[in-house]
């Protein structure tokens, strides 16, 4: 390729990323712009930009960025006006805005943002003629059983465990498959509970806050655990390869909710649960929690769902991904040192 080729192609690139200020989003734009392309960013609250100029410090040691390089553009996945603008000369979409919650009253809210919003996001995208969608899903959409290993073959299948969170991600990626029935090309990734450099009052990084709180009693169940990192590093990789319509698990280990308590613990310096908790014990907390929450109007610390996701024993596998990228995952003691240390340099 020449030069002028090279430079051809450097300026008909624009990638768009809605949830940029999130976990996932703010990671991905850390990987991208080492890249140096032009990348917009959607955002709703302006306010949470700072949040991810402090992760590419992080990474960078405050060193020279491109944070700056970014274009922060305020939109709404379910305004369709807004998106609009942010379409304006996008080649290439990373979708990763989402709601997630595990309380009932949220579930048509959700539904909306994470069905309805991708397919806005489907529409545009088809209409605009951009070369690939990618999409972040979650391994809730793949509808495992318990006990038993779940691939990206796994057949759906509804339980009585099966969250309002899951069904909403499922019913998203259905979008997204039917866009490629007309001819959209897309990847979609499924990642699991997500570690990493955030904030600990926000998503799955919660657990850590619990933990250094002080914890005692565990739960006998079992999920499966990924650096966000790996995420971000996984999306762009298959983005920018000529792998299309496919969808791929995003996993570093499958561990016991007990383990991943202790070596969080022992990575702070706190004394890991020690006591297993009865179902009975953990059945009466999450109805007095939503008694509370609806006396207070507030969102309850444990729900239903929730509660028989830690009874819950599944397990999903990285071996598609790992062979088709020939990728090795962050472990999860290393994505626990990394949030701790997040943790250490936000405060500062």
């Amino acid at each position: 390729m020449g030069s002028s080729d090279r430079t051809w192609f450097i300026i008909s690139i624009m990638i768009l990323i809605t949830g940029g200020t999130g976990l996932i989003g703010s990671h991905l734009l850390y990987e991208l712009m080492k890249d140096d392309l032009p990348v917009r960013a959607i955002y709703r609250d302006k306010s949470r930009i700072n949040k991810v100029r402090k992760l590419f410090d992080f990474y960078s040691e405050r060193k020279s960025h491109h944070f700056e390089k970014i274009q922060w553009v305020e939109a709404d996945i379910l305004d369709l006006v807004s998106l609009e603008d942010a379409f304006v000369g996008v080649t290439q979409v990373y979708h990763c805005a989402a709601q997630v919650s595990f309380v009932r009253r949220d579930f048509k809210r959700m539904m909306k943002i994470n069905r309805e919003g991708t397919s806005n996001m489907l529409s545009f995208a088809s209409a605009c003629n951009i070369r690939k969608f990618g999409h972040i899903s979650s391994t809730a959409a793949i509808g495992g059983l318990e006990n038993e290993l779940s691939t990206e073959k796994t057949k759906w299948s509804a339980t009585d465990r099966t969250s309002g969170y899951a069904v909403s991600k499922y019913s998203s990626e259905k979008e997204v498959w039917r866009a490629k029935e007309e001819g959209l090309d897309m990847v979609i990734l499924n990642p699991s509970v997500i570690l990493g450099a955030g904030d600990w009052n926000e998503s799955s990084l919660t657990i850590f806050r619990s933990v250094k709180k002080g914890l005692k009693f565990y739960t006998p169940g079992q999920n499966a655990f990924v650096d966000a990192r790996d995420i971000a590093t996984i999306f762009k990789k298959l983005m920018n390869s000529d792998v299309k319509n496919e969808r791929f698990l995003c996993v570093s280990e499958n561990v016991k909710f007990r383990d991943i308590f202790q070596r969080i613990a022992k990575r702070m310096g706190k004394k890991g649960p020690t006591l297993s908790t009865p179902k009975w014990m953990v059945g009466l907390a999450w109805r007095l929690a939503g008694i509370w929450a609806w006396l207070s109007r507030s969102t309850p610390i444990i729900t239903k769902e929730t509660a028989k996701s830690a009874f819950s024993t599944m397990s999903y596998s990285n071996e598609k991904v790992s062979k088709e990228l020939d990728y090795s995952f962050i472990s999860v003691d290393d994505a626990i040192d990394n949030a701790v240390k997040f943790r250490a340099f936000d405060q500062k």
